[in-house]
């Protein structure tokens, strides 16, 4: 989780916004976090043009145990992450002035990418993928919400500069990521193989690889998300 602070000062301290810190709290009872942000402008084309952008994800390794519980993992209907995501955020965003967007929506698809690289908490990693402080190249963002006050961002350091032996370009077993660009067919081919088994089942090697986030994510939500991308 990314520590975040109101940008408005106090003799003793920042202030604490109630609508930021209720809002914190109902992120931290759906196992959610906070993954960056930055300051809204009017030229981001956004339903509101001022406040700040805040990236959510998932607030691991507690947050599968807690999501396999839900209805929609439950109810056998396609895409339960993201369903479960737009229930929880949208219900958070109402209940706290905010406004929540998606990956999903679109298309036009909004730019997580660009806004995680923005948010100077996220990184492109050697092989192309976005890596992030905590999250590593499990980094993953089930929405973004909009809120009407200005958040102070901390500076991060960019861990690949300081990684020595980049791992997560030479781990994947078929090189999908040697050419400076990632060979989707081949690793899809990969992953229908026996030899492929390992990455289906505890998430692909080169994310694997990376020194930062190992603890967090559950073997059993990567086969989710695997079983997903394939």
């Amino acid at each position: 989780m990314v520590r975040v602070r109101l940008s408005a000062n106090h003799a003793n301290g920042p202030l604490i916004d109630p609508r930021h810190h209720a809002m914190l709290q109902a992120l931290s009872k759906a196992r959610l976090c906070v993954l960056g942000g930055f300051t809204i402008s009017p030229d981001d084309g956004l339903p509101q043009s001022n406040g700040t952008l805040l990236l959510i994800g998932p607030d691991e390794p507690a947050f599968w145990p807690d999501f396999i519980r839900s209805s929609e993992y439950n109810d056998g209907h396609p895409d339960p992450m993201d369903r479960w995501s737009k229930r929880v955020l949208s219900r958070i965003a109402i209940d706290n002035s905010a406004a929540a967007i998606f990956p999903s929506d679109g298309p036009p698809f909004h730019p997580f990418y660009s806004w995680a690289l923005r948010s100077g908490h996220a990184w492109k990693s050697p092989i192309g993928l976005l890596v992030h402080e905590q999250a590593g190249l499990f980094v993953s963002y089930r929405g973004a919400l909009l809120v009407p006050w200005q958040v102070q961002m901390p500076i991060a350091t960019p861990p690949c500069t300081v990684c020595a032996t980049k791992p997560c370009q030479t781990t994947c077993p078929v090189g999908a990521f040697a050419n400076d660009s990632y060979d989707v067919p081949t690793c899809k081919s990969y992953l229908t193989t026996p030899e492929g088994r390992t990455c289906m089942t505890q998430g692909c090697a080169a994310r694997r690889a990376c020194p930062i986030g190992q603890d967090r994510r559950v073997t059993d939500q990567s086969a989710f998300h695997m079983d997903a991308f394939l």
